[in-house]
């Protein structure tokens, strides 16, 4: 027996979709600097395994990111099996790299709690979307799929729980502004099963339905 019995669940949809992003968001997290033809390998190997969509690296200054300062050289030694393949840009300066080398499909990150964005992208979280806005606005015009994340949609570990309506109007601004698909993050942990399943209801409620959403969800 090669293949598992499949025994439908009630409520649960008949297939997912992995977006898998281990070769950017795992990598950019590790202490040590992963050389880039093993980068190269782990993105083949993740492909041959029947993953449908492979997140490469981003394009984030080196300095605030240095193990993915080898972006551009990454995505040239991929070469034509990476041009499908997504990438983060955090803002034109990224979108740039990304259209210099022809790729696709490009990432915004967004947070949706204020002390986070702070912390991360050195904005409000008004003012965030001042920098996703151009840059989305000239991705798309130039025909580029636009995925965006938000972080801290479950809690934030400097302001505790952040309520379901709060993430949803983080998350209707993104997709006004052309993203595809919006991706919320548990980005430390704490989801519940309730916990998501209200925020999943409460987008629903705004006039999103879940095949615009997308769940990212860590352990500790």
């Amino acid at each position: 027996m090669r293949l598992p019995m499949t025994v439908p669940a009630a409520g649960l949809p008949e297939r997912v979709t992995i977006y898998e992003v281990g070769p950017r968001d795992g990598l950019q997290n590790e202490g040590a600097v992963v050389p880039v033809e093993v980068k190269e390998e782990f993105v083949r190997r993740l492909q041959a395994a029947g993953l449908p969509i492979v997140e490469a690296t981003s394009f984030v200054h080196p300095r605030w990111v240095p193990q993915l300062a080898d972006a551009e050289e990454l995505m040239t030694r991929l070469g034509p099996d990476g041009v499908d393949c997504p990438v983060l840009v955090p803002n034109e300066r990224g979108l740039d790299r990304a259209l210099e080398l022809g790729l696709r499909h490009v990432a915004v990150f967004a947070s949706a709690t204020e002390t986070f964005a702070g912390k991360n992208l050195n904005r409000t979280l008004e003012t965030q979307f001042e920098m996703f806005e151009p840059t989305m606005r000239r991705a798309l015009a130039e025909g580029l799929d636009v995925r965006a994340y938000v972080s801290m949609c479950f809690g934030d570990p400097w302001e505790g729980p952040v309520a379901p309506e709060q993430v949803v109007t983080v998350g209707q601004r993104l997709l006004d502004l052309g993203a595809t698909q919006l991706s919320l993050g548990d980005t430390i942990g704490v989801g519940t099963a309730g916990h998501v399943t209200r925020l999943v209801e409460a987008f629903g409620e705004a006039g999103t339905g879940t095949e615009r959403l997308a769940l990212h969800f860590h352990d500790t």
